[in-house]
This record gives C-alpha cells, structure tokens and sequence, in this order.
C-alpha cells in the first residue's frame, strides 16, 4: 500500500557500470505470504524459514512483500546511486528517493571521512501555533518545512551492495576500475523538529522538544542487478539516548514500536539550543559513535553502533539478521570515496517535500487500529486533483493526513499543531516549496534558520565543498536521461520557489544556513545547484567542486 511517496513507472534495475568480477549469488524469489503474527522468507534450498515481526525495518520504503512498516514514512531510505536504467531504483514498483538539496564536503585529510564533528544551533519557531490561511500569509513551523535534517558518513558492511569485504577506516575501498568498492552501508544522523508527534506515526518526538537518531541504510543488492525484494533496503534505528541504550531493538530484523518511540533517557533538545556533535569511529569500543553535546543545557547523548547494542546487518539470501559492529568505511572524504550506492560520503542534507497543510481532510483511512488518518488535503495549499490520484501530478494521495489536536490513539502524543499530510509532494504544492523559509536570524511569521558550522576533523577544516540536489530523480515531469524537464524551482510548483544554502557570520562564527536566507553568501541562491547530471549514477543538479570559502 502506498503511503508516502506514490509510485513512478516500474523499470529494470541494472547498475549503470557493468562489473567483471560480479558476485554470482542466488536470490529467493519474492511474494510470499505474511502470516497474522509473523512473516516469513527462506533461500530456494529449503534451508529452514527465518521469521521475523509482522512491522519492521526489513525495507526502508514499507513495502516488503513480508513484512508490514514500523514507521509510517519512508524519508529514512537513502537514495540509491546508479539504479535502474535511469539511474534510480524501483523497489517492489516504488521509487526510492526523496529531494534532498545538500552541501557535500572534501577532503584528502586522514581521518576525515571517520571522524566529523560540527557545531549546530537548532532554529526557534514563531510564538504563535501555525495557520493555513493560504501561502506566505501564514505562521509557519520548522516541521512543516522538513521532517528531518541529517550529517552523512558511508560505513563498512560486507554483507551490502557490492557483497564484498571492507576494512574499515581504508581508502583500500575506494571504487576503482573493475572494482566496485568494498561493502557500503550509509549512516545519517537525522534530527527531527517538535510539533508533529508521534514520531511512529509523524515526525517529531513532541510538541516542544528537537530528537535525533541514528540510521543505517544497508543495500540488499548484487553488483549484476538482481536484489532481494523481501529486504531491498534494511534499516538499523536508534535514539540518541542520554545513557546510550536504544529505546528498542534497533535491528531490521528484530525492530518493534519500542524502538521508535522515545523514552525517558532520549535526548531532548529545546529550540535555539546550541549542540556539539561528533561522529567518529570509536576504535576502543570498536563500533561508530555518534556523540551530540547540548552546550546549552549540558546534557550529552550518544548511540554505539554496536553488536552489543542489538546492531545487525543483513543476509540477502534470507534476510536474517548478524549482530555487527559498524565502522566507518575510509579515512578521507576525498573526491574519489563517493562512488558506492549511496555515492554521498560526508555532507548535510535537508529532508524536504514532506508536508502540506490543510483546512479539511478526505476519505477516512485509520493506520492503525484507533488512530485516525486520511487519504486527501484539501485547503489553500493543495493543488487539487481527481480523487483517485490520476491528476497530473501523478500524486496518488496525500496520506497519511492528521487533524489538528490529534492525539494519536494508542500513542497519547502531544496534540498536532495544525492539520496537515506526510504524503511525498510530487505536486510541490507543500511548504517546502513556498518561501516560507527563514529570511531572519529571529523568528517572525516563518521559523529562525538551524546553523551549522563547517565540518572539521581533529580542527582541520575541508578544503573543498559542492551543492547538490537530487530533485530531477524524483520529479515526474523531468527526464532523468536526458534533463528535459528538469529545472529548479520544479515547473508544476505553484510557489515558484525551492530553499538554498547560504554561508554567513553569525555572532562572529561562519555557519552555513538553509532556506532564504541573504546575510551572507547566496552563492547565487537556486542557481548554487548547478546544472543537470548523472555524473554520480543519479538524476540531479550539481554545482562545480569549489575550494571551500570563507565568510
């Protein structure tokens, strides 16, 4: 069932970039039936079935054949690089894929793809609720311009795309020739603003509080094309949490509603604190950590990516579970480390197309038993289309829908703050693409920008930087073969506009900032994202590499 992002037109998937020494490996075949409290899957063999929950995380899209969602929303998958003919992955008929408008950052430094820290100011929202009185007249909050925000790092996973060994912290990974690289994992370290709880069903863990969590996206694919449909995208989740220890089973395999429901020990951030985050291959424990200081309140989380924490990678013969300590894959961020399946190595990317406002709401559909959801927007954002979803937009729902003070049933969440859908927005009539966006380094009608400073390893800066957006791979009205279609603000958005980067001094530090900002560097806003390309086996816009500037 399609929840969040609507289907594009099924494709072949056969990576651009042929390998000779291609892993032969058997997959099961796919479709096999869910039981009521278990699924089931098992190698053509007839080696014993491995069973697993009814929801999880076995695929980051929810739509294993197997297995049901644990999340509703898939904006925790990570693109895929060199997927289909096109450059894009289908799994099971569904696109996987988001528009993620990102500043990427390179280095030569030892250590600088295994050791990241930055410095982070969370944005304040306006002190009045929302409204959905009609674009740029309204009072806008930071959860309705993106679900989440995220720093990159690829990690060690032999047992991911392209199945084979990686030693971790080595640039003996690197993708060359024939060589496609060791086995890739992708981490992100998501933060996700307040006012739109539950996170099960939603985005935020409150009505008051920032959250974070650590996600590893995992490809369950061979280097010839073939991937196992039953998990073609496996994802490890955890909170950061004040003690370490995960709210629930993090694994793809073993994953419950525990695990994506915060509890008393999760980090709480409050708007406007002030963060130190570190990302970093935690030799002693032998796993990654990801470390997030709140210089603000003096409270520290953290997360260890660790066997012993219920971590685990996956089998693509079955899709079992292994305990594993992750690491990070190579020891530079150099221009030569993007060339695995999720190409990005160190950057920071904005989740955005993820919600839109309304004034009522259509055709009842509950996502779970007791709490109330629905399929269609209706109100001064939504760009209105035939109720079967068969308009041009080739937007099939809106769903899932909330009303405003909605509690969420069984969650007793915190009350929406305003009626809004989750759904993907490929009509980009949503918030995102309005400018709605901080124009101001305090709040007013719209939200103060998040900053973040530079990334540095070990205080050593990145000598080079590069924008990018993958919004052609997800915009049905642009060839992704050929760029016809494809321009920025995406021509079927009513609001003619689309977020950028900016580089500014604030308090006398340099931050890059998001959305309309113009204190500083603008890079020439919308145009900083270059020109169409496929230079990295994806459909986006990409700005030349440029030395790393200055404030």
């Amino acid at each position: 069932m399609t929840r969040i992002f609507g289907s594009r037109y099924p494709r072949p998937f056969l990576f651009p970039v042929v390998i000779a020494a291609a892993v032969a490996l058997a997959v099961p075949s796919v479709g096999l039936a869910a039981t009521q409290t278990a699924a089931r899957t098992g190698p053509a063999s007839g080696t014993p079935a491995v069973h697993f929950p009814k929801a999880g995380f076995l695929d980051c899209n929810g739509h294993s054949p197997i297995q049901q969602p644990l999340k509703i929303g898939n904006y925790i998958c990570a693109e895929v690089h060199g997927g289909t003919d096109n450059g894009q992955l289908e799994d099971n008929g569904h696109y996987i894929g988001h528009d993620e408008p990102t500043v990427q950052f390179y280095s030569n430094k030892p250590g600088s793809s295994n050791n990241v820290s930055y410095v982070q100011t969370l944005p304040r929202d306006p002190s009045a609720n929302p409204t959905v009185h009609g674009p740029l007249r309204d009072t806008t909050h930071f959860f309705e311009l993106m679900p989440t925000l995220w720093y990159a790092m690829a990690l060690c996973d032999p047992n991911s795309f392209p199945l084979l060994p990686c030693q971790p912290d080595s640039d003996s990974n690197t993708p060359h020739g024939n060589y496609p690289g060791g086995g890739s994992a992708f981490l992100e370290l998501q933060f996700y603003p307040p006012g739109f709880a539950p996170f099960a069903d939603a985005l935020s863990c409150d009505n008051s509080h920032w959250c974070a969590a650590l996600t590893i996206d995992s490809l369950e694919c061979t280097v010839s094309g073939t991937c196992n449909n039953n998990c073609v995208e496996p994802i490890n989740f955890a909170f950061i949490q004040t003690n370490g220890v995960p709210t629930g089973p993090p694994s793809p395999q073993r994953s419950d509603l525990n695990t994506v429901t915060p509890n008393q020990t999760t980090l709480l951030m409050n708007p406007g604190d002030k963060l130190a985050i570190h990302i970093f291959d935690n030799k002693k424990a032998g796993a990654l950590e990801t470390r997030v200081r709140d210089l603000s309140t003096g409270k520290t989380g953290f997360m260890l990516a660790s066997a012993k924490n219920g971590f685990m990678n996956t089998s693509i013969a079955d899709c079992s579970g292994t305990k594993f300590n992750f690491r990070p894959e190579y020891s530079t961020a150099s221009t030569a480390n993007q060339g695995g399946w999720a190409a990005a190595n160190i950057n920071v990317a904005y989740e955005v197309g993820h919600f839109t406002p309304c004034t009522r709401l259509q055709h009842f559909n509950p996502i779970r038993p007791g709490d109330p959801s629905w399929d269609f927007c209706r109100g001064p954002y939504e760009n209105a289309g035939p109720p079967d979803g068969s308009g041009p937009s080739g937007e099939v729902n809106d769903a899932p829908c909330f009303k405003e003070g909605d509690t969420h049933g069984q969650f007793h969440s915190d009350p929406n703050l305003v009626t809004g859908c989750l759904g993907g927005d490929l009509d980009y009539d949503g918030t995102s693409y309005w400018a709605n966006w901080p124009k101001s380094l305090t709040p007013g009608m719209f939200p103060s920008p998040l900053t973040i400073t530079p990334p540095n390893t070990g205080g050593a800066g990145y000598s080079q930087v590069q924008f990018l957006t993958d919004n052609p791979a997800s915009n049905i009205k642009c060839n992704p073969q050929n760029g016809v279609g494809c321009v920025l603000p995406p021509r079927q958005a009513p609001g003619k506009f689309y977020p950028y980067w900016t580089q500014a001094k604030v308090s006398g530090t340099c931050v890059w900032e998001f959305g309309q900002m113009t204190n500083g560097n603008t890079f020439g806003g919308v145009k900083q994202y270059g020109t169409f390309t496929t230079a990295l086996g994806l459909a986006e816009f990409a700005s030349k590499i440029m030395p790393n500037p200055h404030c």
